[in-house]
């Protein structure tokens, strides 16, 4: 979980603590003053905790690589009870800035929005860099979502209603996975839902900022490290693999329809409003919403705000709507 497994190795202290609580949202500044004093000596992989047990209604299954490449651990995420008939599908792909994360530490945050939304979901335990350079991580979440299109019928699934959710990196993930189905032509997505995706590699490298951005949790200097991490090449480089950044696609047409959220700080607020006009410019059906003094994370940090509730509940309605069986 990116609340775990990310923001408490990236707490960075900040000496212009009031410049930066001007741009907060109310309901955020304790917790963001918080994070500005918290202080934090370097930055750095961190080990992974010990899993638990999995939890009722989870399955681990191994799903075989892509050609060449290793087998995929997933974990499918079922709450419903035995004879429920076909529903719609998520691929939930964690977070992590490209270099840490797992997929384990979600489970029980996505039991509970597989239940409210009457879905299977299956998270999938993708190989992380700078082990695994581009386009390793891309292949084993095609894996695994050629696999839950194959096994659609076993898994109660209708196969045209399929989603693909990703979380900051898993968002950037996400993206990738979606230009890469569109061109191999395989798997027919239903949405891409996209939280505060991580998409240009250039942020924070040849593209600064805006000053009020990217002050709290993930910083320029972050961004830079997962980018270079994946792409095994400085992040920004004049070139980079194909398909490797979406924000460097030219041709976005005939994507999935694609729902896009972010905080108006966020390091990542202005590639995805860029990104979010970019499809809609290429036709593709795109809902962007952008919550005004959010910072990357915040939703997991004060989860009973109003400004939270507001965030998860327009990306659960977007989800939802994809998600129905069509009349």
């Amino acid at each position: 979980m990116i609340a775990t497994a990310l923001f408490g190795s990236l707490l960075i202290a900040s000496a212009s603590v009031p410049d930066t609580l001007a741009t907060v949202n109310p309901e955020l500044r304790s917790v963001a003053t918080a994070i500005l004093r918290a202080q934090q000596s370097a930055h750095g992989n961190l080990p992974s905790p010990r899993q638990p047990p999995l939890p009722a209604g989870v399955v681990e299954r191994s799903v075989p690589g892509r050609p060449g490449q290793p087998a995929v651990p997933v974990y499918v995420v079922d709450a419903a009870p035995p004879g429920t008939g076909e529903r719609g599908a998520i691929l939930f792909i964690h977070g992590g800035g490209y270099i840490v994360g797992n997929a384990w530490s979600d489970l029980r945050r996505l039991l509970g929005l597989a239940d409210r939304l009457g879905c299977v979901i299956v998270s999938v335990e993708y190989r992380l860099a700078p082990e695994t350079l581009f386009p390793g991580a891309l292949e084993d979440n095609y894996a695994a979502l050629k696999w839950l299109h194959a096994n659609a019928g076993a898994l109660r699934v209708d196969p045209k209603r399929i989603i693909l959710l990703g979380e900051s990196a898993g968002g950037g993930h996400a993206a990738m996975l979606a230009i890469a189905a569109r061109d191999r032509g395989e798997v027919p997505i239903a949405l891409q839902a996209l939280v505060y995706p991580m998409l240009d590699d250039r942020t924070g490298s040849t593209r600064p900022a805006a000053p009020q951005n990217g002050t709290l949790i993930w910083q320029p200097a972050d961004n830079r490290k997962g980018w270079s991490a994946l792409l095994g090449r400085p992040a920004g480089s004049a070139q980079v693999p194909a398909g490797s950044v979406p924000a460097r696609v030219t041709d976005l047409r005939h994507l999935p329809p694609t729902f896009i959220e972010v905080g108006s700080i966020d390091l990542f607020a202005e590639e995805d409003v860029d990104y979010a006009r970019r499809l809609i410019g290429a036709g593709v059906p795109t809902e962007l919403l952008v919550v005004p003094g959010a910072f990357h994370g915040f939703q997991f940090m004060v989860p009973k705000s109003a400004i939270a509730q507001q965030f998860n509940t327009a990306l659960e309605a977007a989800l939802s709507r994809a998600l129905a069986a069509p009349r």
